[in-house]
């Protein structure tokens, strides 16, 4: 744990001083899980304050100390999905809806950014990035969380309340249909 758990017991207790220790101590890991998850990095501020908003307010609910950090992950993950339903619902610009002159022009602005090894990276994240929109909400996640991320299948069994071979079926289809979609995205010429 990043805190000492008697840090979290002050917070949940209303010492706002134990309740900024722990934002500080955690504000890194969620916002990389938050920025890994939504990838829009124009957002991952504004989600992450929901976070810790959620966190603030909710903190009287967790049982004990111990179960802090895979209970944080459960609740940024679902801030997150909170988010994205909002952002679906709402519906902006997706990618495939910019023109081609739109498109060359961010990737334009964003190799002149980098050199090198990044452009490797980048385009690494642009298959990644491609594939991602192609596929669930949930499997995103879900294969964020444990492949990127790198939980183990007992933190997620925790950050997604279920049994371990549940999650051992979830992530095997999450995969399956995530291949499928690299395919399809091969197949079409698209990375």
């Amino acid at each position: 744990m990043l805190v000492e758990p008697e840090t979290i017991v002050r917070a949940q207790a209303g010492d706002l001083s134990a309740f900024n220790q722990v934002v500080t101590a955690y504000r890194s890991r969620v916002l990389g899980t938050v920025f890994r998850l939504i990838g829009r990095p124009a957002d991952v501020e504004d989600v992450t304050q929901d976070v810790f908003v959620r966190l603030y307010y909710s903190l009287d609910q967790l049982r004990t100390p111990e179960a802090f950090e895979p209970w944080l992950h459960r609740l940024t993950v679902n801030t997150t999905y909170d988010y994205l339903r909002k952002r679906r619902r709402s519906a902006g610009v997706p990618m495939a809806d910019l023109s081609e002159e739109q498109v060359v022009a961010a990737d334009a602005a964003e190799s002149g950014k980098r050199h090198g090894d990044d452009k490797q990276q980048d385009q690494v994240r642009q298959v990644v990035g491609a594939l991602f929109a192609n596929i669930s909400d949930e499997d995103r996640i879900l294969l964020t969380l444990k492949e990127i991320e790198g939980l183990s299948l007992k933190e997620l069994q925790k950050v997604y309340n279920v049994k371990e071979n549940a999650l051992k079926v979830r992530l095997f289809r999450a995969r399956k249909r995530a291949l499928k979609a690299l395919e399809d995205l091969k197949e079409q010429g698209k990375i």
